[in-house]
């Protein structure tokens, strides 16, 4: 006779083969680390501004590339933080 009771079952079941860090417990990211690392990168690329180059092409290059590495990181801010509402 079936049971009543519904099954319970891990939301998320990882397969030890196809990712070998479940076996001895960690299996997340480091967000707060990724966070620091893209602000230390984007104050690096607007330093690289002071330097002795004469055209300023580079300088397009390295302040487009920190704005879209601060603009992704607010994004991330902002979808982190709103996250629990949904």
């Amino acid at each position: 006779m079936a049971s009543s009771e519904l099954e319970k079952r891990p939301a998320s079941v990882v397969d030890p083969h196809d990712e070998p860090s479940v076996e001895w417990g960690w299996h997340g990211t480091f967000p707060k680390a990724t966070r620091i690392a893209g602000w230390l990168t984007a104050i690096a690329l607007l330093l690289m501004l002071i330097g002795n180059h004469r055209g300023h092409i580079e300088d397009i290059y390295l302040i487009g590339t920190a704005a879209a590495i601060v603009l992704a990181l607010i994004w991330d801010r902002i979808r982190s933080r709103t996250a629990w509402r949904r």
